[in-house]
């Protein structure tokens, strides 16, 4: 019998979380996608790099795209601008990257609280659909913001909070601090989702257990292998169906993985070009047997079809031949 489960999210990763990936990986079982972190300078000047960062398809509903700036006037602008296609806008206050926080966003702006709680207030006034927030445990320096910052934007009308259980000054180094997150979820009254360090059955079931967390999101765990949300419900006995790609191994979905995500950029993207389909042809193959040296090749490609289908080419040989994705 299946069980209520926490819901699983697929994490907004920049050159990661394109459309087409968002699509798979809710075939693959996430419950939720949420777009790369797009620019709110870039929407509201209608920069069309920006716009195509923010395009959805019925199969992804609900859609959740996420936005980031320094400047509340523009963020509150973007809000406006996305709130008729959007089921939800998620504000990003946890990405380290530098080009971001010099600019005084992403994660930088939680050395302020008074900042953040004053961007997302303003935004929820011109809102008619939720506003959720994800975040970090702090900048690192000083003291710890988050808890304070929590609360305050649960008090504001903030629908959901998602915690990435690492400071602004670690990035991605160390250990995701679980402990600090379950003192979140104890001090609010909204669904908290944990993020960091989330990357098969056994990690999903301890960082549950030690953050009693209402879901998790699922990032670099999740990059090259979207099929880690099936196999999580699998293996804790979420979900009794088969998976999309039938029996077998990890090979073999992988394999289907690939091929799916191709069709789905042929759907979704017709001729245009798609910017990330290098990176995760990259990712679908790290680690796997042979794989350096066909990433050469790979990188010299400049057909998408041919590098899709030198990809393809590749893990079905690699099923034929060892039986087995990884080695």
């Amino acid at each position: 019998m299946t069980q209520r489960q926490p819901p699983l999210f697929l994490a907004p990763m920049a050159g990661v979380t394109d459309l087409a990936y968002r699509v798979l990986a809710r075939e693959c079982g996430a419950d939720f996608t949420v777009t790369e972190f797009t620019a709110a300078s870039g929407l509201t000047r209608k920069n069309t790099y920006s716009w195509l960062k923010v395009e959805s398809d019925p199969r992804e509903s609900p859609f959740i795209p996420q936005i980031f700036g320094g400047i509340t006037e523009e963020m509150v602008k973007t809000v406006e601008m996305l709130q008729d296609r959007a089921d939800a806008i998620d504000i990003n206050f946890g990405c380290p990257a530098p080009k971001v926080c010099k600019n005084d966003a992403g994660a930088a702006l939680l050395r302020d609280p008074d900042r953040v709680v004053e961007m997302v207030r303003s935004c929820i006034e011109v809102a008619e659909v939720p506003i959720t927030v994800k975040m970090r445990l702090g900048t690192g320096s000083g003291p710890n913001t988050a808890l304070e910052i929590c609360q305050r934007l649960e008090a504001e009308g903030v629908e959901r909070i998602c915690v990435h259980g690492r400071t602004l000054r670690q990035r991605y180094s160390g250990e995701a601090d679980w402990s600090e997150i379950r003192e979140i979820v104890d001090s609010v009254g909204i669904p908290v989702i944990a993020n960091g360090d989330v990357t098969d059955s056994s990690s999903a079931s301890e960082c549950l257990e030690a953050t009693t967390a209402h879901g998790l999101m699922i990032g670099r765990g999740a990059i090259g292998r979207p099929s880690i949300f099936y196999e999580i419900k699998r293996d804790l006995g979420w979900t009794e169906e088969e998976p999309p790609w039938g029996p077998g191994d990890e090979a073999v979905a992988r394999y289907w993985c690939w091929n799916r995500y191709i069709e789905l950029c042929d759907d979704i993207y017709s001729e245009s070009r798609n910017k990330n389909l290098k990176r995760h042809a990259v990712s679908f193959t790290k680690g796997l047997e042979g794989a350096s040296a066909m990433r050469v090749e790979l990188h010299r490609q400049t057909d998408q079809k041919r590098l899709g289908q030198m990809v393809s080419d590749y893990l079905r040989d690699l099923i034929e031949t060892t039986g087995i994705a990884a080695v």
